[in-house]
């Protein structure tokens, strides 16, 4: 499946954004993680959600550590280590 284009979603028709959703969906349930995978073998930190801390993300940096994070705005406020 090609790349989704986020930028047009405030532009989309009903049936545009239901069939980019299904599209979404497809590609989440089929993520094998290798673009985070890429990123961390880059030496680059990578962010995702956890069911266990809805209110928060987990940033996890190249050499395994793992951080729970929130955003203020566009500041980044460290919350623990995990």
């Amino acid at each position: 499946m090609g790349q989704l284009d986020f930028s047009t979603l405030d532009i989309m028709t009903e049936a545009e954004e239901r069939s980019f959703m299904a599209a979404f969906t497809q590609a989440l349930a089929n993520d094998t993680g290798d673009v985070a995978k890429e990123h961390l073998a880059a030496g680059r930190s990578v962010y995702f959600g956890d069911d266990r801390f809805p209110d928060a993300v987990v940033k996890e940096y190249p050499d395994g550590r793992r951080q729970l994070v929130t955003f203020q705005g566009e500041d980044e406020v460290f919350l623990r280590d995990l």
